[in-house]
């Protein structure tokens, strides 16, 4: 595997793990900025982290060994601080004549590469993050010269020796990029279901797909939340005590307390809706349009995401898995969307943001 291939596919998978922390806050912001979430502007959205970890990736790695032996026969802190430098250089290693001869000229590729890299900058600062001209083209110039500090400190003194040079001219590619990527961003316009139906504080309807994003939400919420509360602990119990926390002990750490916390104290004490409810803005209600009571919420906690990680702790996964299963069909098939838990209780959803709003008008 080539050196550009190992740098796409790390990029590929530091932004997949990248996106999975930060899913949650980005949805919630997309329904309050936005109105709601837009599989276009998602993707968009998804596409921009990757291309963030490629210019990370294609920039610093792969990392040599960088041994005294090693910084002593190939590292250098000397920059190239001559512009247009490349031009010289693209003479220098020409061989032959024609555009054949042209085209696999190894100067003339990496510069064109530098051009190149940051082209989707310019198309993303312009259309997914709405920046102006100037503004997008000083974001070129400011990441560029980032990347360009980054090589000639060593990664900041993280390594023995630098090894990639700080050169001028990619500043001036990068630049270039920029300013390509902003001309060429309209053609983000086509990638379809990035349009707003509505205004971002008007109600949409409680669709299949939003609840289901919902229990997505709080199925990763608990994950992520236990998780951290694992590595926490575990890394107090290394450097504090000199031994790791003993998992078997307490497993509830990891499933039951964060399921209690995020989907049956946060309805309690909000609106009745789970943390992944609120983040699309849907809130259960009982018959009468209200809150549902404690007993409601405690059932609907059972009956729903809350039961599924009651049953993962108590070691009945097959089961867990039975009630996901039976949820998700329920969620489909009930002509409200109010899934399992709702047709036990007797409460249904609705959007936050119409309660909102008949409030304002009285």
């Amino acid at each position: 595997m080539s050196s550009l291939q190992t740098s796409a596919l790390i990029a590929f998978l530091a932004g997949g793990v990248l996106a999975v922390f930060l899913v949650v806050p980005y949805v919630a912001w997309s329904y309050r900025r936005r109105g709601e979430l837009g599989i276009g502007h998602a993707v968009l959205a998804g596409a921009f982290l990757v291309y963030l970890m490629a210019l990370w990736t294609y920039t610093l790695v792969p990392v040599p060994d960088t041994t005294a032996q090693w910084c002593a026969q190939h590292a250098t802190s000397t920059p190239q601080l001559r512009p247009l430098q490349f031009v010289t250089d693209i003479r220098r290693e020409q061989r032959g004549t024609g555009v054949a001869a042209l085209l696999h000229n190894p100067a003339l590729q990496q510069f064109v590469f530098n051009v190149a890299l940051f082209v989707p900058l310019g198309m993303f600062g312009r259309h997914l993050l709405r920046r102006g001209v100037p503004t997008v083209l000083a974001l070129g110039v400011l990441a560029s010269l980032l990347i360009e500090l980054t090589q000639f400190t060593a990664v900041w003194g993280l390594f023995r020796c630098p090894y990639r040079i700080f050169d001028v001219d990619d500043l001036l590619a990068n630049g270039v990029g920029t300013a390509v990527g902003v001309v060429m961003a309209p053609v983000l316009r086509l990638l379809p279901a990035q349009a707003v139906s509505e205004e971002p504080e008007e109600p949409r309807p409680v669709t299949a797909w939003r609840r289901l994003l919902g229990m997505m939400l709080d199925l990763l919420s608990v994950a992520l939340l236990g998780w951290t509360a694992q590595v926490v602990i575990r890394t107090i119990g290394i450097y504090g005590y000199g031994k790791p926390f003993d998992w078997n002990a307490s497993p509830a750490i990891g499933t039951l307390l964060p399921a209690v916390l995020l989907l049956l104290l946060v309805p309690l004490f909000g609106d009745g809706g789970t943390f992944g409810q609120r983040v699309v803005l849907l809130a259960p209600v009982d018959p009468g349009g209200s809150k549902p009571s404690v007993l409601r919420i405690l059932v609907r906690f059972l009956t729903g995401t809350g039961g599924f990680f009651v049953l993962v702790f108590l070691d009945a996964t097959a089961a867990g898995a039975v009630l996901a299963v039976v949820s998700v069909v329920l969620v489909w098939r009930t002509g409200d969307h109010r899934g399992l838990s709702g047709l036990v209780t007797g409460t249904r959803f609705v959007d936050v943001r119409a309660g909102a709003r008949a409030r304002v008008s009285s």
